[in-house]
């Protein structure tokens, strides 16, 4: 197995990072931090260094929890404290800031693109999933919203091969959402002995073609489940 060695700190957050993401062609880096913004990191191919492209500030009031790139790399969605969720696009060399998604009570603790790049879906502290459609001209519009979960829900992530979604929660749960004839329905609930965690699900992940999915709790495990597509 080849050996990890670090070959690059990248400083310029005054306040802890939260969140880290690579750009679909895995030529640019997103962090978000407490410090209300986002920072966008770029390879130097000469140099095979990073540096700090851009720094998207001044719309989130709060911590900045997560942030999600678009399939095409086009878009970048991040997720505050502050019950909101911001989408920025890249026009030419520049960051813009194009909608704002409110509607959570509370933090929006995550935030994911599907694999289409035609739907968007957030979690929130207030115990929701929202499932929002982007339509022509930069709009987004609220398709449905979940409240299957009886506490803090941690993140939200899509199937990279279709549109089924899984969240994972404080209450010890993950749920799976499929569309049923434009609404959203939980088409399995993972909890309790012999299916699911014992504590809280801090997270969940696919594998690249979606035949298995891992999961990590506060039980001090993590879960493994082949089939999962």
């Amino acid at each position: 197995m080849a050996r990890l060695e670090q070959t690059q700190v990248l400083e310029g957050h005054t306040d802890r990072v939260w969140n880290v993401a690579w750009s679909p062609k895995g030529d640019s880096i997103a962090s978000c931090s407490g410090d209300k913004t986002v920072r966008i990191w770029q390879r130097q191919v000469t140099t095979d260094t990073w540096i700090c492209a851009a720094i998207l500030e001044e719309t989130h009031h709060r911590s900045i929890r997560c942030s999600s790139w678009s399939p095409d790399g086009r878009y970048l969605a991040t997720a505050s404290f502050d019950a909101t969720t911001a989408i920025w696009e890249i026009q030419g060399s520049t960051w813009e800031q194009i909608a704002l998604l409110e509607g959570h009570e509370s933090e929006v603790k995550g935030v994911a693109w599907s694999s289409s790049g035609s739907l968007l879906a957030t979690c929130s502290r207030d115990k929701s999933v929202w499932i929002w459609e982007s339509l022509p001209g930069n709009e987004y519009e609220c398709v449905d919203v979940k409240q299957g979960h009886t506490q803090d829900v941690k993140m939200v992530c899509w199937h990279p091969k279709g549109e089924v979604l899984v969240s994972c929660s404080y209450d010890d749960s993950i749920k799976v959402w499929i569309d049923s004839d434009g609404e959203w329905e939980c088409a399995q609930t993972l909890a309790g002995p012999g299916l699911g965690h014992t504590s809280t699900v801090w997270g969940i992940a696919f594998d690249r073609e979606g035949r298995q999915m891992v999961s990590c709790s506060d039980d001090q495990t993590l879960r493994d489940r082949p089939g999962a597509s």
